[in-house]
């Protein structure tokens, strides 16, 4: 099923009493791309979804953006809530796209959810992953897929989120009623509530988590934009830098702009592609009270 901007901009107001809170209201400065920028900043942080590329296209002109920054000594790094893909296929993916990334600089929600399982006690897992994209990382737990089997997810001591191309309505009535029946965990591993797409906005893991919440209040925990876990891996990978002159690009008010917000750093509104392609940008921020240090029309 896939939403409209429009839709997806309320399903994340209805959930912004779980989200962080915004920075204080000010105005954006606009500007055309992120060459502008170039000398503002010496690290940049780029969502992937909406500004790298639309689904299995990179955005024209994005690739040699990168490259210009990448050859003027700036850290790019990509950091994403793309968890449903192992990192290996990540990195397959945007050397296919034409990006030039360091395995290092490749940060996602996954990563974040991976360091946490690494410190937690060990429990049986059940798991929202796509079959297709494969185990990767998560071969190293205790995860069992989650299908049409109900014994299946009451057999396990928590569930993780990542990835929702494969789940159906059907899957959801079954992990809602085992968890009705026996609360546990719910770790988020995508705390996006949509992606943009060729085809339109699809349903992604924070969707799901959040009305398992509202049916059942039990409290999930998220990895990913906007909470702070990725960015704090994301500086860890930096090292000593300052945060004024770092800044996170991105197509979403409540992941990109907000997480960077309670991450104390700048932030830059790509308002021509991904969430706002084709929308009023400018209206959303006015409703959202999530305003962005930036806002430029393409990357």
């Amino acid at each position: 099923m896939t939403m409209t901007a429009q839709e997806a901009l309320v399903a994340y107001e209805r959930a912004r009493h779980r989200l962080p809170s915004p920075g204080l209201a000010k105005t954006s400065r606009m500007a055309r791309d992120l060459s502008e920028l170039a000398d503002l900043f010496d690290v940049f942080l780029l969502d992937a979804f909406g500004v790298l590329n639309i689904g299995e296209t990179a955005i024209e002109g994005t690739p040699e953006r990168v490259a210009a920054l990448q050859a003027a000594g700036k850290r790019v790094m990509v950091v994403s809530n793309a968890a449903g893909f192992p990192h290996d296929t990540l990195m397959q993916k945007y050397t296919r796209l034409g990006y030039s990334f360091a395995p290092e600089d490749v940060v996602t929600s996954r990563a974040a959810l991976v360091s946490a399982l690494r410190t937690a006690s060990p429990r049986a897992w059940g798991l929202m992953a796509s079959r297709a994209a494969g185990i990767g990382e998560l071969d190293a737990f205790d995860v069992t897929w989650l299908a049409e089997d109900r014994a299946a997810y009451d057999a396990v001591e928590g569930f993780l989120l990542i990835g929702a191309a494969e789940w159906t309505e059907e899957r959801h009535a079954l992990l809602e009623a085992s968890l009705r029946d026996n609360p546990r965990p719910v770790w988020v591993g995508n705390p996006d509530i949509v992606a943009p797409r060729e085809i339109g906005f699809t349903q992604e893991p924070g969707h799901f988590a959040h009305r398992l919440a509202d049916a059942t209040g039990i409290a999930p925990e998220f990895f990913g934009k906007p909470f702070t876990n990725i960015y704090d891996l994301a500086f860890a990978r930096l090292g000593p830098v300052d945060p004024a002159r770092v800044l996170m690009v991105g197509d979403s008010l409540h992941t990109d702009i907000l997480g960077a917000q309670a991450a104390g750093v700048r932030s830059a509104l790509i308002a021509g592609y991904g969430f706002f392609g084709g929308e009023d940008a400018q209206a959303a921020i006015a409703t959202c009270g999530i305003c962005p240090d930036f806002v430029l029309q393409r990357p």
